[in-house]
């Protein structure tokens, strides 16, 4: 029998782990080549300070406009939940040229916002949604998951 104590602190970082780090699977192509549908990557909880240009982060799809320069959004697909992209510019960094067009006349990345484009040029990301709110920012992604520690096996 395990004892209390070992069994406590088992369950309290269990609750620490899934706190910080999540595992998120790929569903759509936006980042392809780099990566495909049902792949699952590790993703660490953070913030925006945490990240850097060329970090691959899962952040929830921008709703609304985040500032009065930016004044429509292309409409996502009804089940999106979370996207894949990679960061382009962080704030106070030039506006990317792909995004430029959709970040209306910011010519810099604002305050509490970051540009992420997918992989695959046929993304739904900065390009046409211009600056994402870092509030919608779930995390960084440490690593992509090997698929035999992923999926469970069948009994035999």
């Amino acid at each position: 029998m395990i004892p209390l104590t070992l069994l406590t602190a088992l369950v309290l970082t269990i609750i620490l782990v899934r706190r910080t780090v999540v595992i998120v699977t790929v569903s759509g192509t936006s980042m392809t080549p780099t990566l495909r549908p049902g792949e699952k990557l590790l993703v660490r909880r953070c913030d925006l300070t945490a990240l850097k240009v060329g970090d691959i982060v899962v952040l929830e799809p921008p709703r609304i406009p985040v500032s009065p320069e930016v004044t429509a959004l292309a409409p996502l697909p009804a089940r999106t939940r979370w996207q894949v992209k990679r960061v382009a510019a962080l704030p106070g960094d030039p506006i990317p040229e792909p995004a430029r067009k959709a970040s209306g006349t910011l010519r810099t990345v604002p305050d509490g916002t970051l540009i992420v484009l997918g992989d695959n040029k046929a993304s739904h990301d900065s390009r046409l949604a211009g600056p994402y709110p870092a509030t919608h920012l779930l995390g960084r992604t440490l690593r992509k998951l090997s698929p035999h520690l992923t999926t469970r096996r069948r009994k035999a």
